[in-house]
């Protein structure tokens, strides 16, 4: 079951709660840093060259230092070769700190094929572009049944590319949340509100000028950024793309 969001709808910042129910399933290896399970939603893809999947997937221990959504039940540490467990996600609250798509789908051996992956953090953890490994990463349509909800998008009222004038006249192109452009060429500062929409894919509707126009009529980025920050206990990143 999914929400009412589909995958190319998502974008960085985009603060999520996941849930996926626990479902039987079978252990078929153990090691001090992992657990391998029979992966009870995909099927193997017949038609993926030179990569064979075995039907498994690996979940990290304590040990690994790794963060995995998926979890199992009993606890990781607590199984063995042969047991019987549950795999699923608890309810979860993550933030997007990047999506990547792919046209065609990308072959991985398993299907569905992905179209799209999110780059998630867990809540607490703020992005550090000097680590290689970080999060993990969800295919929001994929074979699992994983229920998004969308609880909170900064800047909700636009979208990538968007083109702004502030309050106090500078102008501006919005690329995420916290990723703006001012076109002064003065790298400093945030956009003061309320904010006026300049440019959409061309220019913008009345419509669309006046929902941005009523949407930053009270408030300020300081707000958006203290409610995003409440939700993710994180600091955001200006590489959020």
């Amino acid at each position: 079951m999914h929400n009412a969001l589909v995958s190319h709808d998502y974008r960085s910042g985009d603060v999520l709660s996941l849930e996926c129910p626990f479902t039987e399933t079978a252990v078929t290896g153990v090691t001090r840093y992992y657990v391998s399970v029979r992966w009870p939603w995909w099927e193997v893809d017949p038609q993926a060259e030179n990569i064979r999947w075995n039907g498994e997937r690996a979940l990290p221990t304590p040990a690994a230092h790794e963060w995995e959504v998926f979890r199992t039940e009993p606890a990781e540490t607590a199984l063995k070769p042969g047991d019987t467990c549950l795999v699923g996600i608890p309810a979860t609250v993550v933030h997007v700190q990047a999506v990547h798509r792919f046209d065609p789908p990308l072959v991985t051996g398993m299907l569905p094929r992905p179209a799209s992956y999110l780059e998630v953090l867990r809540r607490g953890e703020t992005h550090d572009p000097c680590l290689e490994d970080q999060g993990c990463t969800i295919d929001p349509v994929g074979g699992e049944p994983l229920r998004i909800e969308l609880v909170f998008r900064p800047y909700a009222f636009l979208e990538p590319g968007d083109e702004v004038a502030d309050r106090d006249g500078r102008a501006w192109r919005f690329d995420a949340a916290w990723n703006w452009c001012p076109f002064d060429g003065e790298q400093s500062g945030t956009p003061a509100w309320p904010l006026t929409l300049l440019f959409r894919r061309g220019e913008p509707t009345p419509k669309e000028t006046e929902e941005v126009t009523r949407a930053t009529s009270a408030g300020s980025h300081a707000d958006e950024l203290e409610r995003w920050s409440e939700l993710t206990r994180a600091r955001p990143t200006t590489q959020q793309q």
